[in-house]
């Protein structure tokens, strides 16, 4: 059982990590030209629009954003259930040739990244793929990095994050907790 230990990030926090995020994405990408935003289901979602509204009002204009679900590309579907829950994966523009912003919640292990990059890719070819994240609490798997940070957290495998934002919790916080 996980017990509460400490809040990591308060609302202003995730919300100025998100701003730095999108500026970093607009300067990384010389603008926003062909970039599309894609969140992963469930917290990347609203990350990724919340970041996608940074960038509006920085470079006063919109960018496409997408939400997708991983669900049966996991390596550990048989983990998960008998009857995992699918959402359906909703990206209202073409990727291919598109420079993709995976966005998620936490990158712990990195198998939730592989699998959002083998949806995508069964989507189309996108010209590149890159990783905002707003907690990277290492412990890798995976030879995967990210692009955009909001901030880094050396973790104990005892240990668990948790992103909480408006739309899935009420709330906009990150939590750390404990065993």
């Amino acid at each position: 059982m996980l017990k509460f230990k400490s809040i990591l990030m308060d609302e202003a926090a995730v919300e100025r990590a998100a701003t730095r995020i999108s500026h970093e994405i607009i300067e990384r990408n010389n603008g926003i030209e062909n970039v599309c935003l894609v969140g992963i289901m469930r917290r990347g979602v609203p990350l990724a629009l919340k970041i996608a509204q940074r960038i509006a009002q920085i470079e006063g204009a919109v960018l496409p954003v997408g939400a997708l679900d991983i669900t049966l590309y996991r390596d550990d579907l048989s983990a998960v259930g008998d009857l995992p829950e699918v959402r359906k994966t909703a990206l209202p523009f073409d990727v291919n040739e598109k420079k993709i912003i995976l966005v998620d919640d936490v990158l712990y292990t990195g198998r939730t990244v592989r699998a959002a990059i083998e949806a995508l890719f069964s989507q189309g070819r996108p010209s590149s793929i890159q990783l905002a994240i707003m907690i990277d609490r290492g412990h890798r798997e995976l030879p995967i990095r990210a692009d955009y940070i909001g901030k880094n957290v050396p973790t104990s495998r005892s240990e668990a994050i948790a992103v909480k934002m408006h739309e899935t919790d009420r709330m906009q916080q990150v939590e750390l907790w404990t065993q």
